[in-house]
């Protein structure tokens, strides 16, 4: 049985100062969509949020995808972040392993990497959930 997708989700934690630089972060999100085989729709939204909040500032990041969606949101203050990338088309998570480990050097990663589609088996962390 064929998937509808493939989601990685990586934690990332006691990265370098680019989590902290939109330009660093747009140049990540731009070779991470060509390590992996990806087409940009556009060009990514890196904004950063929560400046009047100094434990929750940090950098938004939405990439569309032709296949769906990267996302990350990345903490200034304690330097680290949480990326996701969605799609319909599989890719090398171990190449966007790469990418990440390049742009932010970080001193651990947690990797989560799902086969998303309803009619699957429910997998590890879902749940039986409301129906």
């Amino acid at each position: 049985m064929k998937a509808w997708g493939q989601h990685l989700i990586l934690d990332i934690a006691g990265c370098n100062d680019n989590i902290c630089k939109g330009t660093s972060i747009k140049m990540f999100v731009k070779e991470l969509v060509a390590a992996i085989d990806m087409v940009a729709y556009g060009e990514p939204v890196v904004e950063h949020f929560a400046e009047h909040l100094p434990d929750a500032a940090g950098y938004s990041l939405v990439q569309l995808i032709e296949t769906s969606a990267i996302t990350g949101h990345f903490s200034d203050n304690n330097r680290d972040a949480y990326i996701d990338v969605f799609s319909c088309k599989p890719f090398d998570k171990d190449k966007a392993v790469k990418v990440v480990e390049k742009h932010f050097e970080p001193q651990s990663i947690h990797m989560l990497n799902l086969n998303r589609d309803a009619k699957l088996p429910i997998q590890e962390p879902f749940k039986n959930g409301i129906k």
